[in-house]
């Protein structure tokens, strides 16, 4: 699949300013507002998710919608499915996905690589495992990855947007700058945003988001500048991370020490988010860290259909199944991808 032109009149990332640059000595560390673990659930065809972000837990953290953590082994995958209303971010941590969507889009993706999508007025696609030699985490080596591990964000649209033209643009892990800090205990994979003065590529969704893949090795330590105001989360993939500055322990206090697989949301309150691993940790932790702009619009969302009222939701059900107002094209379409799967 060729690049799309940049989207015009997107947002940027904000100027820098005291608390986006390197920390200046008066900061305010974020407090931890909730911290929990993400089940283990099923979704799709076959595919397993941790889904934290739209979970009983948390229904949603504006402009936040949805996070999985997905596992897709041979044979299982996400066939042919609509989309209207919202951006979607996918992160590959481990193999290879296949993309294909009604309007004759195609494209892979690899360890280390993202997809932004805007479904706009409307989307059908398919995401399916390729399974090829691709490399076992990233940068670690090559081997025969027969599950697809990764990262899916919902992010919601300003509602002027929601009707807007799907759009896609993908991310490949040799664009996404770095940065080493805390004398090499700690990496950062700027993929959206902005860490210690490294900025990442600009043009990549609407909602203004940051996203930043974080690795700690035991006894390193960061203090992350985030943008006054943003809905803030870490969601832990690997290790340990102890979260938060001294002076309490456990929900809505300081320092709380985190295992893999759980969200840990941050307070609005503050401009700083700090993390460490132990000195005697076993392992390195692994997370991402996600700010957003939040919307102060009315969300109604059925599935995949991410409106600001029920009638809206009403409107996109009739237009899908009767193929029109921006599904036109998905009558008659069915993925090459979805039907492999399906033996047809």
């Amino acid at each position: 699949m060729s690049p799309p032109p940049p989207f015009p009149n997107l947002p940027t990332i904000p100027p820098a300013s005291p608390s986006l640059t390197n920390p200046p000595h008066e900061t305010t560390p974020r407090k931890i507002a909730l911290s929990f673990l993400a089940t283990e659930q099923s979704e799709g065809a076959g595919a397993r998710v941790r889904r934290s972000i739209g979970s009983p837990k948390l229904r949603r953290l504006s402009p936040f919608l949805m996070l999985d953590h997905f596992s897709i082994s041979p044979g299982a995958g996400f066939p042919d499915h609509p989309h209207r209303g919202q951006e979607t971010i996918t992160y590959l941590l481990a193999g290879a996905v296949d993309h294909e969507d009604f309007a004759g889009n195609r494209g892979t993706i690899e360890t280390g690589d993202l997809q932004f999508m805007t479904a706009g007025r409307g989307v059908v696609h398919a995401e399916m495992p390729r399974q090829t030699e691709s490399a076992d985490g990233i940068g670690s080596g090559s081997a025969n990855v027969n599950v697809n591990v990764g990262l899916q964000l919902w992010v919601d649209l300003p509602r002027r947007l929601k009707m807007c033209e799907p759009r896609y643009r993908d991310l490949r892990a040799g664009e996404i700058p770095r940065v080493v800090v805390d004398a090499g205990r700690v990496e950062v994979r700027v993929i959206s945003g902005r860490s210690h003065g490294v900025d990442s590529v600009r043009e990549l969704a609407y909602t203004p988001v940051w996203l930043l893949d974080v690795r700690i090795r035991p006894g390193g330590r960061i203090v992350q500048a985030l943008p006054v105001g943003w809905n803030a989360f870490a969601y832990t993939i690997a290790g340990t991370t102890v979260f938060g500055g001294a002076g309490g322990d456990g929900q809505g206090g300081g320092q709380q020490t985190v295992p893999q697989h759980h969200n840990v949301v941050f307070e609005q309150r503050g401009d700083t988010v700090l993390a460490e691993v132990p000195g005697d940790a076993a392992e390195t932790g692994h997370f991402i860290l996600v700010a957003g702009v939040p919307l102060d619009q009315e969300v109604v969302q059925y599935g995949p259909f991410v409106l600001g009222s029920r009638e809206e939701v009403y409107q996109a059900l009739r237009d899908y199944s009767t193929c029109s107002n921006g599904f036109e094209r998905a009558e008659g379409w069915r993925s090459e991808i979805g039907r492999a799967m399906m033996g047809r």
